[in-house]
């Protein structure tokens, strides 16, 4: 992961689990790799990963059990909103996007659909 030196990174791993955890990559209920580990594997301080995932637990996105690690929440209603919000953060960047080009939804709509097709063709 590239990261963005305009923005503290902890925000970049927390939005990079969050998704992983709405893309089902961490499955609910799954644990979590350590933080050492994660660390290693971002090339980032331990304490920047686990500023991350503490905002994760503050979100009820995971839990901590005693001796046995970090897991992914079971709570499928949970994991759907933040599946909702990273839809509806796309869908936000796409309207901006399009009133930007003086687009109007319908033309703005036909022209993601015709994307879309000529893409997956």
């Amino acid at each position: 992961m590239e990261f963005d030196a305009s923005r503290p990174i902890y925000l970049q791993l927390l939005e990079d689990f969050k998704v992983k955890i709405s893309t089902g990559e961490w499955q609910a209920g799954s644990k979590i790799d350590s933080v050492r580990n994660l660390a290693s594997l971002y090339q980032v301080n331990p304490n920047t990963v686990q500023k991350a995932l503490a905002e994760l637990e503050r979100a009820g996105l995971t839990e901590t059990r005693r001796t046995a690690g970090r897991f992914v929440t079971d709570d499928q209603n949970l994991i759907s909103k933040l599946e909702d919000n990273s839809f509806y953060k796309i869908a936000d960047d796409f309207i901006s996007g399009a009133e930007s080009l003086n687009l109007k939804k319908d033309e703005a709509i036909n022209q993601l659909k015709k994307y879309w097709e000529e893409k997956n063709d």
